[in-house]
């Protein structure tokens, strides 16, 4: 914030610790076992998770579950066409991917599943900044609904889920800590972060690059302060859409 009574703006109008809107839909697929479509601004992910019984080869006899994603941005969801991806042709998606599973791991009890996978399938309709984000808080939504109805239909006796788990971006852009960037301000941060935190307080993942510059711990510091708010204020939401509230 700027020492100023005003916040400075944004070129986008937004203060700098303003996320954009963000909205999470429920239930948008009709054959999936939960889905979100997650929209923060111009950037909107479809999560879905489906369920399957029977685990990874490696996994079996451990008496537990796993919890797994998949990462795609469609042909059209940039200002230029990305090629479709195939396997054994990926690089940037495998890395987000297992971003997405191992924050979402980080919050579910898996020895209470039984022997299942749930995968989260995130595929990126529109992208403008941070869709690794969103899809992370998107992938939650749905995975919590696909074990609701694990519940409803008594495969499961509760849910086992330990809390919520969401993410935001935040970065250095013209000197500025900014949160939430957008593709423009993304495209020429001096750094750029990517914090997955849970609605307590605590950090699962920190993704952080010197894009164009290095920067000290005291701008680290501010630049987690803004993504901790940013995530309080996404698991807020999600609550707010699922009705989830830890015991």
């Amino acid at each position: 914030m700027s020492d100023s009574a005003t916040p400075e703006r944004r070129p986008a109008g937004r203060a700098v610790d303003e996320m954009r809107p963000v909205a999470l839909t429920r239930a948008v697929m009709k054959n999936a076992d939960g889905s979100c479509l997650a929209e923060f601004g111009d950037t909107r992910v479809l999560c879905t998770a489906t369920v399957e019984e029977g685990v990874p080869a490696w996994r079996r006899g451990a008496h537990a579950g796993w919890v797994t994603a998949e990462y795609a941005m469609l042909p059209a969801s940039g200002n230029r066409r990305t090629p479709r991806e195939y396997r054994g042709r990926k690089g940037r998606s495998m890395e987000i991917e297992r971003l997405i599973g191992r924050s979402l791991r980080a919050v579910t009890r898996l020895d209470r599943l039984g022997e299942v996978t749930i995968t989260l399938d995130c595929d990126v309709i529109q992208a403008d900044g941070g869709t690794r984000t969103a899809s992370v808080t998107g992938a939650w939504v749905a995975l919590h609904d696909a074990l609701a109805a694990m519940v409803e239909r008594g495969r499961l006796p509760r849910l086992p889920l330990t809390g919520q788990v969401a993410a935001v971006s935040a970065g250095l852009v013209d000197g500025r800590a900014l949160l939430d960037l957008d593709y423009p301000e993304d495209s020429h941060a001096e750094v750029d972060l990517n914090l997955v935190g849970t609605a307590d307080g605590r950090i699962v993942e920190v993704q952080g690059t010197g894009e164009r510059s290095t920067l000290d711990r005291t701008q680290l510091d501010e630049l987690l302060d803004l993504a901790q708010a940013g995530v309080e204020r996404l698991c807020a939401a999600q609550s707010e859409v699922t009705g989830f509230r830890l015991a």
